[in-house]
């Protein structure tokens, strides 16, 4: 399902532990990582989406995760041409997406990469919130860098968790971007 531009409706998932760290997958059997992600199905809402792709991709069902919050609007990406296939590059571009934030509240052990068919990650880690923009393919990194950027914001509203309140009590606010001129982005 394309819209008439050309893009693929799609939603992205930041997941943070209490230490707002995020969860980072390894896609399977290649080198790179990326958040999880996934195309809107037809008659589906972006929430029905992510919560669909969070339990085929991470395994974990929406008692295990709150939503902190979501992007405002789509973001965009282009693909670029090698990576589309032949049968597509006359319509397809690329994705579009909302992103949201969510916060684990259940534990480590509940995310398992295994419950599809076919898995999209064969290893995950947790990471420093901004991490991804430095090791994202590079024609997703503008969009992680929009999204994160918008959903920082809610990290610092989170106030139901110990980490979160606790960071704020001591004056900790959320997750900084990274400053200007240095290598990311």
């Amino acid at each position: 399902m394309l819209d008439r531009d050309g893009y693929r409706p799609n939603v992205g998932i930041v997941l943070c532990n209490t230490r707002n760290e995020v969860f980072w997958g390894k896609r399977v059997k290649e080198h790179s990582w990326q958040f999880p992600q996934g195309g809107i199905k037809h008659g589906e809402s972006p929430e029905q989406a992510m919560y669909r792709e969070l339990h085929e991709e991470v395994g974990l069902q929406p008692d295990h995760v709150r939503i902190l919050g979501r992007t405002r609007g789509w973001l965009r990406y282009d693909v670029p041409q090698q990576w589309i296939r032949r049968e597509w590059r006359t319509s397809y571009r690329g994705q579009k997406q909302i992103w949201f934030l969510l916060r684990l509240v259940g534990r480590d052990c509940d995310v398992c990469l295994r419950t599809s068919e076919r898995p999209e990650f064969d290893a995950w880690r947790w990471s420093e919130y901004w991490i991804p923009l430095e090791s994202v393919i590079e024609f997703k990194r503008e969009v992680y860098q929009q999204a994160l950027n918008e959903l920082a914001r809610f990290l610092s509203r989170d106030r139901r968790t110990t980490g979160a309140a606790r960071q704020h009590a001591l004056g900790a606010g959320p997750p900084q971007p990274p400053e200007s001129g240095s290598n990311v982005g």
